[in-house]
């Protein structure tokens, strides 16, 4: 089995099977578990990551207006490859090479590889295309323990999360420059760890929304999880967005619960770490009821101290 990930949670999804020695090429994203920077990329980006979010959006928007590729694929590196299976995705425009130009590289490889598509909007349907990879890559009862554990952590954290008397208002940000609400999984996920996601719906895309629309959810607690930046580039964009009208006198804000995640490793990518997310976030939530993650310190950011000064 030779496989090839279009995508960074189907490389971790990859990996969490133990087939670390099937996977023989990423995308240029693909940065966990670390040996996968090593492996052949299969392609490349228009997107300039080092730009300001307002001008990656503009970008973006104008691409995908234009029905114009984002990303696209090194059809040389993916020929030499000769993949038995593709894992991609038909989700966002926005994260992956565009689903038809993968099924016609497919078509056009001598082996034609099968192609395995991955759709996820809640956290079920995650653990769903866990089942879906290990049964195309032949490792079905590999997969059901990986999804087993996985299910068994998320209802640890439910389970104590039950206990919460008072869930706090919480506003999960992906993007500050226009401001976005989070979407798909992760008000699921913010509803598990004992908050409730005061703007966005479970299971549905993530969306612009305007900076009066913040003001008036009220958040008790404002979490800052930029989609596809680490948290370096995400500090990088906070300083303004606090500047903004109004914004300090969030109770978040007043009360010092703000949070910065990295929001590349976590929270937008729809494999094995949001559970991992979800762990974290319970504990930022409720640090009483739930135990500090290890990653905390290397992935999130508390900034009380910054704002009050």
């Amino acid at each position: 089995m030779r496989i090839v990930s279009l995508l960074p949670s189907a490389t971790e999804i990859v990996c969490a099977l133990g087939l670390d020695d099937a996977l023989v090429g990423v995308t240029h994203e693909c940065d966990f578990p670390p040996f996968v920077r090593d492996l052949p990329r299969v392609t490349t980006t228009l997107i300039p990551h080092d730009a300001p979010s307002g001008e990656i959006d503009t970008l973006v928007r104008e691409r995908l207006g234009h029905q114009r590729a984002l990303y696209s694929l090194n059809l040389d590196v993916l020929e030499r490859l000769n993949p038995d299976l593709l894992v991609t995705q038909a989700l966002c425009d926005v994260c992956a090479v565009a689903e038809e130009e993968v099924q016609a590289a497919a078509c056009s490889l001598p082996g034609q590889p099968r192609v395995v598509n991955l759709e996820p909007m809640k956290l079920a349907e995650v653990f769903e295309c866990i089942r879906l990879v290990g049964e195309a890559a032949g490792v079905q009862d590999r997969a059901r323990e990986v999804v087993a554990g996985l299910e068994a952590r998320v209802a640890k954290v439910e389970v104590i999360s039950r206990q919460v008397e008072q869930r706090p208002r919480v506003v999960l940000l992906e993007w500050l420059d226009p401001l976005f609400t989070c979407g798909h999984w992760t008000p699921e996920l913010v509803r598990l760890a004992g908050g409730i996601e005061v703007i966005a719906p479970e299971g549905k895309p993530s969306r612009t929304m305007a900076h009066g629309e913040l003001l008036a959810a009220w958040p008790d607690v404002l979490v800052i999880a930029l989609c596809g930046f680490g948290l370096e580039r995400t500090m990088a964009d906070v300083p303004e967005f606090l500047a903004r009208p109004g914004i300090a006198d969030l109770p978040a804000v007043r009360d010092g619960r703000v949070y910065v995640i990295d929001g590349n490793q976590y929270f937008s990518r729809p494999g094995p770490r949001l559970v991992d997310s979800v762990e974290l976030l319970a504990h930022l939530l409720h640090p009483e009821l739930h135990r500090r993650p290890a990653m905390m310190d290397e992935y999130a950011v508390h900034l009380a101290g910054a704002i009050r000064s």
